[in-house]
């Protein structure tokens, strides 16, 4: 078993549910995947789409909304 595939099956996976804020295009894009990845895909989501203003203070609120995903059954 390589490595990275050992670091996924022990990571738990996040996610970012754009339902979890309020917004006037009631957006329903749910990201999944490692923090730093569900953090940078999120953020350019937020700015690009919402019109946020990019910086560490919107990483900062986005992290913090950040939830475990929930387990699969596989």
């Amino acid at each position: 078993m390589t490595t990275s595939r050992v670091r996924e099956e022990n990571a738990v996976r996040k996610v970012a549910d754009c339902r979890d804020f309020p917004s006037e295009s009631n957006c329903t894009l749910t990201i999944a995947g490692e923090e730093e990845e569900v953090l940078g895909a999120a953020a350019e989501h937020a700015v690009s789409v919402h019109g946020h203003t990019a910086g560490p203070e919107l990483r900062e609120v986005i992290r913090g909304s950040l939830k475990d995903e929930a387990p699969t059954n596989v």
